[in-house]
């Protein structure tokens, strides 16, 4: 019992130095979003005691994801440093597509769900490889394209400018089901809890073996330790209410698939390197005009994918799909969530931990009756707030010749 005691008291130690010397290089992480979160969680239910209630997380948890999926998109293109603008409008014109071909025209449903993905991944790769060949920034391609997409949605829309989905089927269940047995959610909690461990692991050893700088084997459990900690009070959350929503579940699987292939794969290495330095890039014989074609592409396929999950949460698709405050909020997430606007540093967890913030306000102004106004202040005023810690967090690193 006492030198479990001292690994884990040896392991906080580690854990805390690391904090200490990554704050001082001014890599901050996510710990000013947590903060703030914990900072809106704490409020919201001083003003009212059912904002943490399990109802009320439980509907957060699927508010997320829809705007959340449009916003991973996001991170991909602010790592090169740029800016889609036109996530809104290929969103709304997926969903149009497919309840066109499904509702009106018959067409089986999975068959009109992959041809409306198809459809945000096409509009993504023209402008990708439109910013890759003319070397015009993407936000000025990508602002031809929010109007191009949406006249479009317009047209696939008609004359009726609504389309009603059907309500028992795959896309209307995707936010309105869940899995209300209570070992689903705890048996996913410690699947995660297993999966961070053995992933860390591997890592560690590879890094050991090769030399290089790596953490320790307490440190890993500590980790692991707090993920499990925290996976399963959010299953002990959802189970209190309908259990574990099948939304939410996809949304947290693809951004953790999204995050290896960022973080774990050649691709993404070139991602960070072309966001790290353009130049630089081309200099070491990185296919610049690919990754940038192929990132832009993923962003239209993540906003076709969030698309068909706003359409299901309301079961219909209108000439308003796409539009209001989604592009704004779904940017928002992504740098609220840590994701540089300078490009180069950031990951798809970050649009998780915004998409939370601003959802968490969203909830909190509804259940306190606030006037929406006051919303957009609040969320504009994180949102101002992250952008300027972004900013100072890279001046320790410009300091010591990074970018």
């Amino acid at each position: 019992m006492v030198k479990i005691m001292q690994a884990v008291a040896g392991g906080a130690r580690s854990a805390v130095a690391a904090v200490r010397r990554r704050l001082r290089a001014g890599e901050l992480g996510s710990l000013p979003v947590v903060l703030v979160l914990a900072v809106v969680w704490i409020t919201f239910q001083c003003l009212n005691q059912n904002f943490l209630s399990p109802r009320n997380l439980s509907n957060l948890s699927v508010d997320i994801v829809g705007t959340g999926l449009i916003a991973v998109g996001i991170v991909f293109v602010l790592l090169l440093g740029q800016l889609d603008l036109s996530v809104g409008s290929i969103s709304g014109l997926a969903a149009a597509v497919f309840a066109v071909l499904n509702v009106n025209n018959g067409v089986p449903e999975w068959l009109a769900l992959v041809v409306a993905v198809l459809v945000g991944t096409g509009a993504g790769t023209v402008q990708g490889y439109s910013v890759a060949r003319t070397r015009v920034p993407a936000f000025v391609v990508t602002l031809a394209g929010l109007l191009t997409w949406n006249g479009l949605m317009l047209a696939v829309l008609g004359d009726s400018g609504t389309v009603s989905l059907d309500e028992n089927g795959l896309v209307a269940r995707l936010t309105s089901y869940y899995f209300t047995h209570d070992a689903v959610a705890y048996g996913l909690a410690a699947v995660a809890a297993g999966a961070v461990f053995l992933v860390s692991d591997r890592d560690r050893r590879r890094r050991r073996a090769l030399g290089m700088p790596h953490r320790t084997l307490r440190g890993i459990l500590m980790r692991t330790a707090g993920v499990a900690v925290l996976a399963f009070a959010v299953a002990f959350l959802l189970n209190r209410f309908q259990g574990l929503p099948l939304a939410l579940l996809i949304f947290l699987l693809l951004v953790a698939v999204l995050d290896v292939v960022l973080r774990r794969t050649h691709y993404g290495r070139q991602v960070y390197a072309v966001g790290g330095s353009l130049e630089a890039s081309r200099r070491a014989s990185i296919d610049v005009t690919w990754v940038q074609t192929a990132v832009l592409a993923a962003s239209g396929t993540m906003a076709a994918v969030g698309g068909l999950f706003l359409a299901s949460r309301i079961t219909s698709v209108s000439q308003t799909s796409g539009s209001g405050v989604l592009l704004v909020n779904a940017i928002a997430a992504a740098v609220i969530g840590g994701t540089s606007l300078f490009g180069g540093r950031g990951t798809t967890w970050s649009a998780v931990l915004g998409m939370l913030v601003i959802q968490s306000i969203a909830s909190g102004m509804a259940i306190t009756d606030t006037p929406p106004a006051v919303q957009f202040v609040i969320t504009g005023g994180v949102l101002f707030a992250a952008v300027v810690i972004d900013s100072l967090a890279r001046r320790p690193q410009e300091t010591r010749g990074r970018t």
